[in-house]
């Protein structure tokens, strides 16, 4: 494989990743942007570990940062790289037009207005707020909606505008969802002036955890610890059949511990894993499917879960170290998944494995990198011991600065320590304008009560579609009340998939538990079930088409077709989008939840491995020979009674695949 030391990744995630399209600036602009960007980490390193920071404060803080560095260093158009000096040439400065720095300049001024404002005076204009609150409220909800569009694309501040009207125009809601209304006067003061809008839980969590775990990474990365796990990754699978593919879902899983994107762990590892693939044999698609779908794992992989563990903290009330334990089993049947058919396609076209000279060398890997692994077992330790996420993070980055400067080979210097302060708070911009955009979803969300408004419509609907199927055969064994939970469950789903397209996962998570889990509580579903069911199926819509943005990102250095292979994609993770169907059913497999059984953990674990791997074999179309079509279906149909639970599911699963495992053997024999 490809030298690693020769790849820049910094190069490869701003050329892949829609979030990192920086525009080009002025040299001197681009010094004090650099400053600042340094000086962001620098603030959130201090308020973070050691400082005494009002809680709104801090977030006004973050605010100002995010959304004014967002209007410098994203242009109106991603695809405008540099601004063409012949036009309009005196209206722009360092190649930033004048009224971007005008945008800039209120961004700031109104997302620290009120976290300036003393403490009783702010506690005095909740509920009548005055003229100027109402504007600079206004000005920040406005700037906020296009400094999200300009970061994260479209559908995040279309959503938002939505939701806005919805709660403006509410008396002309249909059926369920109608509801009394407000004026803009009354939204802007929930929205802004109370904490349930931008200033909200959304941005407190970016603010206080998530900033802190991507500057991490960053770091982590910069000391070795990402070369580490490719060159690990190689070492485990890579001579195997197919090995390239195979280190593309290793690489993925581990650099999911450190990344809070699909997309930079995508461009990231597919950079090397690409490449490999496609020369051992794998067609551009699937080789570009398989880091997309592997990738995408890694927001479901602990210890960051794409930094929604923090959200979950925050929302259930529970230490990060259960949903930690909570987050590891539906992980590693996620890579089972993709692994089981990685190998069945590299069985059926007789792809070879990585040969000894393309190998790394154990003992060399080891003694240059074993250091970078010290900072991630600080982080864990501290997660493990009970420690609050932020503590954890902030001795993970000095053990990273300490690894980092007293490391033999690769050494960090003051100014790489600069880069990676400024590249760490660069990286966050994005992420950080879709929350405090999210926060506006939020807070229309706690004004209306539209959660629970769509919950009712999701179940009332779920009912209707349970009535219409009750009378056919073999549906009708199932109870009405079997029958609207599985229904509620896969239109909540479908919901969660479409909501969370072209969204960054931390904002699709928030998004999905203010709309999508009041509709689980509302069935009876444990909250700590209900968070992971939505999270899952929002991290889907990354690899779902047509807007799957790591399947589109993997594309792009396969050169394959976009939606070739985000469908592939999608079915190499086809056990994403099963596996929360089994935890909903069985709660065991979740390992904290109130209904655990050690029993019922067993069992469903046995039944949905055996599942999984049925369905990958349907997929492949390869058990020991190529399938016919009727043996794919037949399997395919045998598989969804090994993940249903219960025994008595799986032995009915076994005699409906038995005639196709007999003759199998025969054949191969």
């Amino acid at each position: 494989m490809e030298n690693l030391k020769k790849i820049n990744f910094e190069d490869i995630e701003k050329k892949y990743d829609p979030q990192l399209s920086f525009r080009k600036i002025g040299p001197k602009l681009d010094f004090i942007v650099i400053l600042l960007l340094v000086s962001m980490s620098v603030y959130h390193f201090w308020a973070s570990g050691f400082g005494l920071v009002r809680e709104v404060l801090h977030r006004g803080i973050h605010i100002s940062y995010v959304i004014g560095l967002v209007f410098i260093l994203f242009g109106w158009k991603r695809t405008n790289a540099q601004i063409d000096k012949n036009r309009f040439n005196f209206l722009h400065f360092q190649n930033i037009s004048l009224l971007d720095y005008i945008f800039a300049f209120l961004a700031v001024s109104s997302a620290l207005y009120l976290p300036l404002l003393p403490p009783e005076i702010l506690a005095q204009r909740v509920g009548d707020p005055k003229t100027i609150d109402v504007f600079m409220g206004s000005i920040l909800i406005i700037l906020t909606l296009e400094a999200a569009r300009r970061s994260v694309g479209p559908t995040l501040p279309l959503i938002s505008i939505i939701f806005i009207l919805f709660a403006i125009f509410g008396p002309y809601a249909p059926g369920a969802l109608k509801h009394g209304g407000t004026s803009w006067l009354g939204f802007v003061n929930h929205i802004y002036i109370t904490n349930q809008g931008v200033y909200g839980v959304a941005v407190g969590v970016m603010a206080q955890y998530v900033f802190l775990f991507i500057l991490f990474g960053v770091l982590a990365t910069r000391v070795g610890l990402g070369k580490l796990f490719i060159d690990l990754s190689m070492l485990i699978a890579g001579k195997f059949s197919g090995g390239p593919a195979k280190v593309a879902i290793f690489s993925s899983a581990f650099m999911g511990t450190i990344s809070g994107s699909s997309i930079a762990n995508t461009v990231t590892t597919g950079s090397l894993t690409i490449p490999a693939m496609k020369k051992v044999g794998y067609p551009s698609h699937f080789s570009g499917a398989v880091e997309a779908a592997s990738s995408t794992g890694g927001q479901i992989t602990p210890p960051i879960l794409g930094a929604a563990a923090f959200i979950m903290v925050e929302y259930l009330e529970i230490p990060l170290k259960d949903i930690l334990a909570a987050a590891l089993i539906p992980a590693l049947l996620h890579y089972f998944g993709i692994f089981i058919m990685v190998h069945l396609e590299a069985k059926k076209l007789g792809l070879r494995g990585l040969s000894q000279e393309e190998m790394p060398n154990f003992l060399r890997v080891v003694n240059d990198n074993w250091l970078s692994l010290l900072p991630l077992f600080v982080l864990v330790y501290f997660i493990l011991s009970g420690r609050t996420p932020d503590f954890a993070a902030i001795y993970g980055i000095i053990s990273c600065i300490v690894i980092g400067f007293i490391k033999p080979n690769n050494r960090l210097n003051v100014k790489d320590l600069w880069s990676c302060l400024a590249s760490g708070a660069k990286n966050t911009l994005a992420v950080g304008a879709a929350a405090v955009c999210v926060g506006i979803i939020v807070g229309v969300v706690t004004l209306t009560g539209v959660g629970f408004r769509l919950g009712f419509v999701v179940i009332q609907t779920a009912g209707d579609i349970s009535n219409f199927f009750s009378n056919i055969w073999p549906i009708s064994f199932f109870s009405f009340e079997e029958l609207r939970l599985f229904f509620s469950l896969v239109l909540i789903a479908i919901s969660c998939i479409i909501m969370g397209a072209g969204i960054p996962t931390t904002a699709t998570y928030i998004i999905l538990v203010a709309v999508a889990a009041p509709a689980l509580a509302q069935l009876g579903i444990e909250p700590l079930v209900a968070h992971f069911f939505v999270f899952y199926y929002g991290v889907l819509a990354d690899i779902t088409p047509p807007v799957a943005l790591a399947a589109y990102a993997a594309s792009g250095i396969a050169k394959s077709n976009p939606f070739k292979t985000g469908n592939t994609a999608f079915r190499l993770g086809i056990a994403k989008a099963l596996v929360p169907f089994v935890f909903v059913y069985s709660p065991s497999l979740l390992l904290i939840t109130g209904e655990f059984q050690t029993n019922q953990l067993i069992i469903t674990l046995i039944g949905t491995l055996i599942g999984i791997a049925l369905i990958g074999i349907a997929f492949s179309g390869y058990w020991f020979r190529k399938l016919k079509s009727y043996e794919k279906i037949i399997i395919g149909v045998g598989s969804l009674f090994f993940v249903a639970p219960g025994v008595g599911s799986m032995i009915i699963g076994f005699i409906i695949i038995l005639p196709i495992l007999i003759f199998q053997f025969q054949r191969k024999n």
